[in-house]
């Protein structure tokens, strides 16, 4: 039987790959998820062939743009790439497996694992985001957080509607469409896909495929942007 192409999650659909400098990890790719098993030997790779007058080597495989600016009380622990004028603040927790984009923020008490943060994408303040891929310019509230564990422990599927995909994961987070709202104190729970110029509303519990321009209110309440 012949899978049926879930449109509205293909990294064409979300991303504009020219805003992050992981762009040819998306290379054949046709969802994002299928980039999560990658992040760690893209950045090995990508770490390798930055210039040194603008990238600093620091620890083993933690590269750091040298107009990055970094908090003397966060934790980066590689492999990882801070790009350029981003800004990694007070306690900010990066496990590893992470690249963050131009002009990014990563904020007081957050905690980054397995993750692609594409150019201006603002986590800044108290967010977990793990084995997840935020678009250009997208924004989480305070206390937001991606889910990436289901709590039977099985394998995630995305659904939107009467579609599946297996994903074949059983760590996936959120996968973030560019210039995505999401409101604080939200759960993005896994498999969660939001498409781009989306808002959530705060104290949201999301699951599921959420379309582009759309505003979503709560399960069953999903308003389209005019």
């Amino acid at each position: 039987m012949e899978e049926i192409r879930m449109e509205n999650c293909t990294v064409s659909s979300l991303y504009t790959l020219s805003e992050t400098i992981a762009a040819e990890v998306f290379e054949g790719v046709t969802y994002p998820w299928e980039v999560l098993p990658k992040i760690s030997d893209a950045i090995l790779k990508i770490g390798a062939g930055l210039d040194p007058e603008r990238f600093e080597k620091r620890g083993e495989n933690v590269w750091i743009a040298k107009s990055a600016k970094v908090a003397p009380t966060a934790y980066i622990n590689g492999p990882a790439i801070i790009d350029e004028d981003a800004e990694i603040r007070h306690c900010a927790f990066i496990r590893g497996n992470a690249i963050v984009g131009k002009g990014a923020v990563v904020g007081n008490s957050t905690e980054l694992k397995n993750v692609i943060l594409f150019n201006k994408v603002q986590v800044p303040h108290y967010n977990y985001v793990g084995d997840s891929i935020l678009g250009f310019k997208a924004h989480m509230g305070a206390g937001s957080i991606t889910s990436n564990v289901k709590s039977d422990k099985t394998l995630v599927v995305v659904k939107d509607g009467s579609l599946r995909c297996e994903t074949g994961l059983k760590k996936f987070g959120a996968m973030l469409g560019d210039c995505v709202e999401v409101g604080c104190g939200s759960v993005l729970n896994p498999g969660t896909v939001v498409g781009p110029h989306t808002n959530i509303y705060p104290l949201s519990s999301v699951r599921e495929v959420v379309h582009a321009n759309s505003i979503y209110k709560k399960r069953g309440e999903i308003a389209e942007k005019y």
